[in-house]
């Protein structure tokens, strides 16, 4: 199964928050359309904030900043969780790598 036009979804404690529709396969990142649930803007805060560091290069704040998001959602492949991922949301754009096995493991 390809996972181009794949539908994901990003949950949060059981509750989805958003789909992403997968439009592109760029090896190594998906990437799609974001359609957010009311319930996104609770978490909006953290996927800005990762970006403006990525934006000001300011590496070693990274690690910090991104790290709630796997450890508070969850990504949903078509063919149910995965175990690691790498998400940034902006604006109705995603992009996202996932692995089945923890990164660095």
């Amino acid at each position: 199964m390809t996972q181009d036009d794949a539908t994901w979804h990003v949950v949060r404690k059981g509750t989805l928050i958003g789909t992403i529709t997968v439009t592109e396969n760029d090896f190594l990142w998906l990437r799609g359309r974001f359609i957010a649930e009311p319930v996104f803007a609770e978490v909006k805060p953290w996927f800005d904030e990762v970006l403006a560091i990525l934006e000001s290069e300011d590496f070693a704040r990274f690690d910090a900043a991104y790290d709630r998001i796997p450890q508070e959602l969850a990504l949903v492949s078509p063919s149910g969780p995965v175990a690691d991922f790498l998400l940034h949301i902006e604006g109705d754009e995603a992009w996202f790598r996932w692995s089945d096995e923890p990164f660095g493991g």
